[in-house]
């Protein structure tokens, strides 16, 4: 190949990973190197088990009976709902990840809020430290992961490092190289070059988890990825003294993560090391990966890792599950809404059976092609009783949902079939009134900040804007 033919190829790659960086999705290039998947059809039946909901503790399982009582105490403030007794019996039937009881929860807004929790918890690691990250970008983020990172391998702390291939295609080799140098273990995940893959090739999947373990004992997960534009969040903060301030022009980022003390970090920590084997990563240093976990607190959690290796998307069943048994509220935030006709389907019908549905999407996105896909759906979604409201003034980039005020999600799964099709995703599933309302609050503080999309308004919209949305459902399985 001529050296011009060789620099217009390796650009048009760039672009097209520059999308997938945004979104964890591949469009055109997509379509040349994978086939179809398809998404389960949810049965409401299926939800029909004589199988008792178990919930875990530090100590191991739980009777029958002790399980009922937790159950019965979370339902208490709440208003009556089915969802303990129908969404928690197929949940429970998908999901390998047991209900654990007994862990503290910090919710956390924005990247300056929680990288600054991060680098606390990093710096307090004593045996090892397990990351997991889409986009791991150099800058001045990177370069602060990158120092402390280091600086706890040279203490004896061992860290072991996975990175999405894609996600971070535009990281230089040289601050891998630095990393590595220090000792610590890398992975990439599903390298872009299939010569280099260990692990059999994929260019569609893509890991875009983002997880923080320290010692075994606390996990971080959520929206946030490593990389600067985190650094004008929506409150506008640097994450620490002496970090660099962003600028008044800077578009502001809003996200959403979780720090999680108790017993379920195990759960996280069992994905961490089922993807570090599935991708073939070296050897890991001996180390004390699990742990014994004490009770922390008293919220009741699962951790929910998703997949296309396991042949169904188990945040989708969840979360399908959870809008069908939904008897009062459906409140979901989320960055890229691309969603399949069985999830607008159930978004519609609990509207229609009165249950008080509303979303919060961004009115300013990074993909016009996501964008106007969700866009699309918001005629039929508004008849139907659906509220939807637009943050107009920050880049929208968290992912969470609340049901009926006691059943609550945050992870990095979007509503799109990349999350559900194509992407390694882990989320957070938090049951009880207290987790609930602090979810309540965060989305009322969300709509406050947007603008509501009334049915009237939008179906006067330009025509220019309607063929945007057309010609852009086109792609919306690759998205």
């Amino acid at each position: 190949m001529q050296t011009g033919g060789l620099k217009n190829a390796r650009a048009a790659l760039r672009a097209v990973l520059a999308r997938l960086r945004a979104l964890g999705s591949v469009t055109g290039l997509a379509v040349l190197v994978t086939g179809c998947g398809s998404l389960p059809t949810i049965v409401p039946d299926m939800a029909r088990s004589t199988t008792p909901v178990q919930i875990d503790s530090a100590r191991g399982p739980m009777s029958s009976a002790r399980s009922r009582d937790i159950l019965a105490k979370l339902k208490l403030g709440s208003e009556a709902t089915h969802i303990f007794d129908r969404h928690l019996a197929l949940e429970q039937a998908v999901s390998d990840s047991p209900l654990v009881e007994g862990n503290r929860i910090a919710l956390l807004q924005d990247g300056p809020q929680t990288y600054g929790a991060m680098l606390a918890a990093i710096e307090t690691a004593r045996d090892h430290i397990n990351m997991e990250t889409f986009i791991l970008e150099a800058g001045e983020v990177g370069d602060r992961f990158a120092a402390a990172l280091i600086n706890k391998q040279r203490q004896g702390v061992q860290v072991n490092l996975i990175y999405d291939a894609a996600g971070s295609f535009d990281t230089p080799a040289d601050f891998i190289t630095r990393l590595r140098e220090a000792g610590i273990r890398t992975l990439e995940f599903n390298p872009i070059n299939p010569l280099t893959a260990k692990a059999g090739w994929n260019l569609n999947n893509r890991d875009h988890r983002k997880l923080l373990i320290v010692d075994g004992k606390t996990v971080f997960l959520g929206g946030v990825n490593i990389s600067s534009v985190y650094l004008s969040g929506s409150l506008r903060g640097g994450f620490s003294q002496g970090a660099k301030q962003p600028k008044a022009t800077d578009q502001p980022w809003r996200d959403t993560d979780l720090q999680i003390d108790g017993p379920v970090v195990a759960e996280f920590q069992k994905l961490f090391l089922d993807t570090w084997e599935r991708q073939k990563g070296e050897t890991m240093e001996p180390r004390t990966y699990f742990p014994t976990l004490q009770r922390q607190g008293n919220e009741v959690v699962r951790a929910i890792g998703s997949s296309p290796q396991s042949g169904v998307s188990l945040m989708y069943v969840t979360l399908l599950s959870a809008i069908n048994s939904a008897e009062t509220e459906v409140l979901l935030t989320n960055a890229y809404f691309v969603p399949d006709p069985q999830l607008l389907d159930a978004l519609m019908a609990a509207a229609k059976r009165g249950v008080d549905v509303r979303m919060v999407l961004p009115a300013k996105t990074d993909s016009g092609l996501v964008f106007h896909i969700g866009r699309s759906h918001y005629e039929d979604l508004l008849e139907s009783g659906v509220k939807i409201f637009e943050r107009r003034d920050a880049m929208l980039h968290a992912k969470t949902a609340l049901i009926d005020g006691v059943w609550a999600t945050v992870g990095s799964t979007n509503l799109d079939w990349r999350s559900f099709l194509h992407n390694d995703e882990v989320n957070a599933v938090v049951l009880g009134v207290n987790f609930g309302n602090q979810m309540r609050a965060a989305f009322e503080s969300d709509v406050a900040r947007s603008e509501q999309i009334v049915l009237q308004k939008w179906r006067s919209r330009s025509l220019d804007l309607r063929l945007k949305e057309s010609l852009s459902r086109l792609w919306q399985y690759w998205l």
